[in-house]
């Protein structure tokens, strides 16, 4: 029997399906035989099959590396119904749950371990994964990986050392959202071949594409007109709306429900207890219509979603194809409609702008960098959410800035730790010391006297541990002491509790000019500010295209099987309606008067509590309601002028906070 044929009847038998789907046969064939493979499929083609039916043929275990929390659940859900060997490993289980989980593995009782890209940080989990035999690593979302696509992570570009550093033969790279030049890039990353890159095409022929310009003051009255009859009771449409804003969420969810029709909101303000339960109600159709920001949808295989409405704007190409690929998964006809204007983009840009580091904390970054490099080690400790807070740079364009220093060969990541340890004894100390003989013995009582326990805690002090053994000429180093004390709790003797990830890196380059690097990553932190603002303004000539908007759509990634002639027959394009997106509404000018009343009560508490003037940058991020982790300990978010410009161009405003602050300088209360 072939290998491709006993693929087939774990299909019929396990999965309960007649025959693949698009690529799906070539991708598990490929995987099955060993090779590294890239399955690029459209949204609902069946990406998670291409790893769940070779795991089962497959000699060890498939690890999934996963973005989110609820697409590892959706797909643990599915798994179990079909009695697949599999689980998930998340920050929401507590001890005995994830330690279990990793016994199972150790077993070799799992075939299928989900994880988040974080988790491969944790030195107990890297730990674990070196006692275990792994024949596949799965990149769910790997997209991710490429610094030319969008929702990219820093984290996943570490995954291919990670694949070598944990001798996993080979990977499989999924996404539904990767244009040709994101695709070359993942190729490289995993040295995957191009004929072992599966592509299902992004043509959907059952999607009609709809853009329908509508100024903001008018669309929620054009929204009801155009779903209101789709939503007669006992016969609604499954629907999704997706907006930008939490706040709009809210509002226009209400306005549908002042209209009689069945709508709920739905983003990430709402308990997560909340959340599940409209979702749920959405997936079993009690609720009809769900108005969303983005946290919703990712996982959510529901074949029945008649529409998909963008409210506002997207926020890229990527994301509204991700988005309409929710519709007619089921093959029915489906509408995707874009009811859309000039004025969202200000919120878009606005959020690019926030995720651009100030100069001076990217100089902050190299100059504790440079201060390391002039230690006898040149080792680098670093606590990120630390490093975060002092250096004012946000964690994602903080680990970007990382990753860019490490591919420049300036520094090189050497492990990471959890800085604090505490235990709980489960078994009495002195039963615990009697369970060893000889050497072990006297290194098990060295822990029990060096760990002293308060009420119940212990809190494991590895420098006093490791001069304790030096002093009784025992070894009691770090990764000794972790071996140990992870034995201990898997046996169930103690409980082991760590927090504080500490990354290590060394300094390669020692003696760099510090300035030179600053103003290098700073034009290239600004090079991507451009990047992003320019796919935004991509995505607004799709939806302005006098082409089809199918076969825009389906260029954009490369796909050629819509054929060579650019008529689909079923978009607003085909219809006979090109769009020209309304500008947003003027705004007033602003005046000395408005920088009086919002800027300057930000301007005198960052006075006296920092004892410094804010840059222009600074005080643009808390006109426009942009976090910065400085806001925090200035409780800047309490002052009324935060977030009061939010519907302005940022460009705008910090050419207006420039302006006023070369004419009066730091004497700005006088303007």
């Amino acid at each position: 029997m072939t290998d491709i044929t006993a693929a087939r009847q774990t299909l019929r038998h396990v999965f309960g399906f007649d025959d693949f789907r698009g690529g799906q046969g070539a991708v598990v064939e490929r995987v099955i035989a060993g090779r590294s493979t890239a399955a690029i499929f459209a949204t609902g083609a069946g990406k998670s099959l291409c790893y769940q039916l070779p795991a089962l043929h497959l000699p060890h275990l498939t690890l999934v590396v996963s973005p989110l929390l609820a697409l590892m659940q959706d797909q643990l859900a599915f798994l179990q119904r079909h009695d697949v060997a599999a689980a998930s490993i998340d920050s929401t289980q507590d001890r005995d749950t994830t330690r279990e989980i990793m016994e199972r593995a150790r077993r070799g009782e799992l075939k299928i371990l989900m994880v988040s890209v974080e988790r491969l940080k944790n030195e107990r989990f890297r730990h674990f994964l070196r006692q275990v035999a792994i024949s596949l690593l799965v990149v769910d979302e790997a997209h991710c990986i490429s610094e030319w696509g969008h929702n990219f992570r820093p984290d996943y570009l570490k995954l291919p050392d990670y694949q070598r550093e944990f001798a996993i033969p080979q990977a499989l790279l999924l996404t539904a959202t990767a244009t040709p030049a994101v695709i070359a890039d993942m190729r490289e990353k995993f040295a995957i071949a191009e004929t072992d890159v599966i592509t299902t095409g992004f043509y959907r022929p059952n999607l009609e594409l709809l853009v329908r310009p509508v100024p903001a003051s008018e669309r929620v009255a054009a929204l009801i007109d155009w779903l209101a009859p789709q939503q007669q009771p006992g016969a609604e449409a499954s629907t999704i709306v997706y907006v930008t804003l939490q706040q709009t969420a809210e509002t226009v969810a209400k306005a549908l429900a002042n209209q009689g029709l069945s709508a709920r909101a739905y983003h990430a303000g709402l308990d997560s207890e909340t959340r599940e339960a409209i979702q749920h109600g959405f997936m079993r159709g009690e609720i009809p219509c769900i108005v969303a920001t983005i946290a919703f949808g990712m996982g959510i295989d529901k074949g029945d979603i008649r529409n998909v409405v963008h409210f506002d704007l997207p926020k890229s190409i990527e994301n509204y194809s991700q988005e309409i690929g929710r519709a007619g998964r089921d093959g029915l006809p489906s509408r995707c409609l874009t009811l859309a204007g000039r004025d969202g983009l200000r919120v878009l840009e606005n959020f690019v702008y926030g995720d651009t580091p100030e100069r001076e904390g990217i100089r902050h970054v190299l100059e504790e960098i440079a201060a390391a490099g002039r230690q006898p080690d040149r080792q680098w400790a670093v606590l990120l959410n630390t490093l975060s807070r002092d250096s004012n740079v946000r964690l994602l364009p903080l680990k970007t800035l990382l990753v860019h220093l490490e591919m420049q060969g300036v520094i090189a990541p050497r492990y990471a730790f959890l800085a604090d340890y505490r235990l709980r004894y489960v078994e009495d100390p002195d039963a615990l010391i009697a369970r060893f003989e000889g050497e072990r013995a006297e290194f098990v009582r060295l822990i029990v006297d060096n760990v002293p326990v308060a009420r119940t805690w212990g809190t494991v002090d590895f420098e006093r541990l490791y001069r304790a053994g030096v002093d009784a000429e025992i070894n009691a180093s770090r990764s000794r002491l972790i071996t140990a004390l992870e034995y201990f709790q898997d046996k169930g003797w103690v409980v082991l509790e760590g927090k504080r990830m500490t990354d290590v890196y060394e300094v390669r380059r020692p003696g760099f000019d510090v300035d030179a690097l600053t103003d290098e990553l700073y034009a290239a932190c600004q090079v991507r500010e451009r990047a992003e603002i320019g796919r935004l303004h991509d995505m607004l000539a799709l939806f302005e295209s006098e082409t089809c908007l199918t076969y825009r759509l389906a260029a954009y990634f490369g796909d050629d099987t819509i054929g060579m002639n650019p008529k689909c027959g079923h978009c607003s394009v085909c219809h006979g309606r090109i769009a020209h997106l309304p500008d947003a509404p003027p705004l007033p000018p602003l005046t000395d008067a408005d920088f009086i009343r919002d800027a300057l009560p930000f301007i005198e508490r960052h006075r006296e509590q920092l004892g410094s003037e804010p840059g222009a940058q600074r005080i643009t991020h808390f006109l426009c309601g942009l976090p910065m982790p400085v806001f925090t300990p200035l409780k800047a978010r309490q002052l009324s002028g935060f977030g009061a410009y939010e519907q302005r161009p940022y460009a705008e405003v910090k050419r207006w906070v420039e302006t006023i602050a070369k004419v009066h300088g730091p004497d700005v209360s006088q303007p």
